[in-house]
């Protein structure tokens, strides 16, 4: 994994907005639809291919795939594994709990949802690896017509994949996310062994406290969290840690976000994945204020820090400016080699669903990489 050496690199969480000939191709064989397969092929390649590019002549130095050939971050591991049906409606999270008509008006400016959340209701095996492999095939042919400083695929943590499809049949939690574990551990170390940096998903150790765990304290909540950085750490087993950077956040959406849970709380147990980098909110109303706890922190001298700068669920384009007085910040804090400029999290996390138009997302990384520029001509002067 390249740290910024003489320039701050650019990157972001991972997703992005897909195209209409992507999102129509997705949802028509999430909904069970008749759908030509060498169709979807060629426009899925051609769709990573288009990302990539995007990402390029926007100035992103560590791209992705934009997680172009998921329906969703979290829920795609049902098209490639065993074990999951029926049908999961979630609790409201506590923050939007008290507002009802706020619910209703988001769901009139984000569209509709065309994920399915299921739950698992038999042992969780390896059912189809093809799309894993697709994934990686159209991702290697887009980096070889687009060359860029490295690329990353993005992978749902054993942790993510239970808050948003829980278990149903294992005897305990805790098996479930065994299980889970051992089943995603394939997809990792495919990931790292075909050449590619691994982004490990992990909303599950800040977001999932207000939603699928809000009937926890916090102490039962942290305590559940190390469970799932253990089998996490388990299913890392055979991948370098330079290889691996992992996401936290507290969930992708503008809302009050009054009862998410405070960094300092759980960031011990963040730094004890195996991990060489990781991407947290820091752009956002809520969390920005939290640089401080990376001041506070005993953080491990070969840790790298991918910090938020752009607020990925907002229209606005930040200024470039800002941009950098938020890289600088964190330089200041650990040395201006171990930052990299980021995103608060994608644009992109549900197929066709979202706020955040997509010609101004690319705006947005446009605005990031004007502002590493910036940050490095005052940091490297």
């Amino acid at each position: 994994m390249k740290a910024s050496k003489d320039r701050i690199l650019t990157t972001h969480v991972g997703s992005l907005p897909r195209p209409p000939a992507v999102v129509d191709c997705l949802v028509r064989k999430e909904r069970g639809e008749a759908f030509d397969a060498a169709e979807f092929t060629r426009t899925m390649r051609q769709g990573v291919a288009d990302i990539v590019r995007r990402q390029a002549e926007a100035g992103i130095d560590v791209v992705s795939d934009g997680e172009t050939g998921k329906i969703s971050y979290s829920t795609y591991i049902k098209d490639r594994y065993a074990g999951f049906s029926g049908e999961y409606t979630p609790k409201t999270h506590l923050d939007l709990r008290d507002h009802p008509e706020f619910r209703e008006r988001m769901k009139a400016f984000l569209g509709p949802r065309h994920e399915k959340r299921m739950l698992c209701t038999a042992p969780v095996v390896l059912r189809d690896r093809s799309p894993l492999e697709q994934d990686l095939a159209n991702f290697r042919a887009a980096l070889d017509a687009t060359p860029r400083t490295e690329g990353f695929l993005n992978a749902a943590s054993p942790g993510v994949v239970a808050a948003f499809m829980p278990n149903a049949h294992y005897a305990s939690h805790e098996a479930y996310i065994e299980a889970l574990a051992d089943a995603l551990k394939l997809e990792y170390e495919a990931i790292a062994a075909a050449g590619f940096l691994l982004q490990v998903d992990c909303p599950d150790l800040a977001m999932a406290r207000h939603t699928g765990f809000q009937d926890l304290s916090d102490e039962a909540f942290i305590a559940r969290a190390e469970f799932h950085v253990e089998a996490l750490n388990h299913a890392l087993e055979r991948v370098p840690a330079d290889q691996v950077r992992i996401h936290v956040c507290w969930g992708n959406y503008e809302g009050p976000h009054d009862h998410d849970i405070e960094f300092a709380r759980i960031l011990p147990t963040v730094l004890k994945i195996k991990a060489r980098a990781i991407c947290f909110e820091a752009a956002n109303p809520r969390h920005e204020h939290e640089w401080t706890v990376w001041r506070d922190a005993r953080v491990p001298a070969d840790l790298l820090l991918v910090p938020g700068v752009l607020d990925s669920c907002s229209n606005y384009v930040e200024h470039p400016e800002l941009i950098a007085q938020r890289i600088e910040r964190f330089a200041q804090l650990v040395g201006r080699e171990r930052v990299l400029a980021g995103s608060d999290c994608g644009f992109g996390t549900f197929a066709g669903y979202g706020k955040v138009d997509g010609g101004i997302a690319f705006k947005k990384l446009r605005a990031l990489a004007e502002g590493a520029a910036i940050a490095s001509r005052r940091l490297w002067s």
